[in-house]
Parts: structure tokens; C-alpha cells; sequence
């Protein structure tokens, strides 16, 4: 189904205030501590009969785009290989930002540049995502899910439409900002302005690549392309549609524990949280 886009004025009065971070902050640091005793394996009763997730949480570091590719790949090789032995018995998700970086689709037209290949401003890396070309730098959160389709609907418009609720969620519960699906395209938009990119990958109906939620990034490298081939369309961000001067780590942080919140609810899963350097291709439930 199509949904047209509709959007609200608000004064915004919802932000989470200093003190709801602080607790966020608290919060998190228990998590992380659970995690790295192992015990977080059997610490959430609340979500015994979902499926697990494992998380790697690297959303306030900086990652460059040509190693978290290579990291996607390693682990849908993994999900292949469990799969294989009928022992896939969970999911994975990435979630950081990047240096400055465009990527293109398979397809991707080189017309959609407005720059020569050898004098790019940034990297540029031809990708087998579908769509069309994007930016990822700093102040944009990047979600890859690792999913096996088999245990939620071999379903690709469902899973589509499924990545667009949880950023429609994310901008309704924590910033009171109204989202929707613009007809016929992809991605989440408030008014003429989209604010999250989607493009995937699916082998063996393993899911790789994902979806970028412009948080606080700067606009100004999407000047230089023509954003997902949509010439009459504007790139918008959380901050310039709240219009307002915020820390930029906490809108950063409130931005990624919603989208593990809305994740794990659409998707239901129990997020699990795991460190990259202690993963290990034999790491089972």
C-alpha cells in the first residue's frame, strides 16, 4: 500500500529534555556492561519468544564505508553457512555512521553526479545495493540489518515497508515529527523533504545494506549529486526540521536508542548487544 505524506506543525515541546539523556546514558552503559559479561544472552525475559539479534553498536564512532562493507559480507557468509547446517538460530544488525562517502547501486547512472568520477569530492564505491547513488558522513545514523527473511515474510516489499516503519516511528516517538511513505518512491519523508534512504541486498533471502536516517549530518555534499536519481525532491535531516540549535551527540543518541527500540518491535526481535572484536564466526545462541 501507498500512503501519501502528511505532515504537522509542532513546537517541538516533546525533545527529550537533559535529565531523559542522562537517564538514556545510564541506561545504556548497564546494557553494555550486561553485554560484555555475557550474560545478556538470558536477560531478557520480556522477549523470550523472539528471535535474538545480535547487535554491533558502533553509532557514535566513525566507520569507513569500505570496511563495514566487507563486515556485512563476512557475516551474511555466516548466516549462509549456519543456515546450511540448519542453525541459523539468529539475526545481526550494524548500526554507525561513516567518513564522508558516496555509494551507487548496482544500476546506478554515473548522469546522477555532478562531478567527474577522478575528481570526487569524497570515496566513491559502486555497491550491489539497489538505488541509485547517496551520501553517508557524520550526523547520519546507518543501519545494516543482517536478517534471515525465512523467520519473518519472504516478503521484499514487506521488508521495504517494514525498515520505512521503524523510521516512522523514530521520528513520531521521539521528536513528534509526522512521517510517511511518498507515493512511489522509497524512503521516509516529512513534506517535499526526505529524511531516511533506503537500499538493500538480498541473497538466499539474507538481507544486507539498509537504511540511512539523516540525524544532524551536513546536507551540503548532497549538492554535489542528485540524491537517489530524484531531481525534484529535497534531502531534509531531524535537525533542520526541528529548527533548532541541540547538542549534536544527543540527538545522535536519542536517534539510535529509538531506532533499536522501533527495530526490535517491528521486526520483534531481543536486541542483544555484542562487540566486533569478540565475534567469532562459531558464536552460537
Amino acid at each position: 500500500m501507498d500512503f501519501a505524506i502528511q505532515t504537522i506543525n509542532h513546537p517541538w515541546t516533546t525533545f527529550p529534555s537533559p535529565s531523559h539523556i542522562n537517564r538514556w546514558k545510564f541506561r545504556h552503559a548497564a546494557l553494555l556492561s550486561i553485554a560484555a559479561s555475557g550474560k545478556c544472552r538470558d536477560s531478557s525475559s520480556l522477549f523470550r519468544e523472539r528471535r535474538s539479534c545480535h547487535c554491533f553498536d558502533l553509532h557514535d564512532e566513525l566507520v569507513p564505508y569500505e570496511e563495514a562493507w566487507s563486515l556485512q559480507k563476512s557475516l551474511v557468509e555466516k548466516r549462509r553457512i549456519l543456515m546450511a547446517e540448519d542453525d541459523d538460530s539468529s539475526d545481526m544488525l550494524i548500526i554507525l555512521q561513516h567518513h564522508p562517502v558516496y555509494t551507487l547501486g548496482t544500476n546506478s547512472a554515473e548522469k546522477y553526479l555532478n562531478f567527474q568520477m577522478k575528481d570526487a569530492p569524497f570515496d566513491v564505491f559502486r555497491t550491489e545495493r539497489g538505488g541509485e547513488v547517496t551520501y553517508h558522513g557524520p550526523g547520519q545514523l546507518v543501519v545494516y540489518p543482517i536478517l534471515n527473511l525465512r523467520y519473518h515474510n519472504m516478503d521484499l516489499h514487506w521488508y521495504l515497508r517494514s525498515l520505512e516503519e521503524v523510521v516512522i516511528r523514530v521520528l513520531a516517538s521521539s521528536f513528534s515529527i509526522k512521517a510517511k511513505r511518498l507515493d512511489g518512491l522509497t524512503g521516509v519523508w516529512v513534506g517535499n523533504s526526505k529524511v531516511c534512504a533506503l537500499g538493500i541486498r538480498v541473497t538466499q533471502w539474507i538481507t544486507y545494506h539498509g537504511l540511512a536516517l539523516n540525524v544532524n549530518v551536513d546536507l551540503s555534499p548532497f549538492e554535489h549529486i542528485v540524491p537517489c536519481g530524484i531531481k525534484d525532491r529535497r534531502v531534509g535531516s531531524i535537525a533542520r526540521i526541528l529548527g533548532k540549535s541541540y547538542d549534536a551527540a544527543d540527538l545522535i543518541n536519542v536517534a539510535h536508542e529509538s531506532l533499536l527500540k522501533e527495530f526490535s518491535e517491528v521486526f520483534q526481535l531481543s536486541i542483544q548487544f555484542n562487540s566486533i572484536n569478540d565475534f567469532s564466526l562459531n558464536m552460537k545462541d
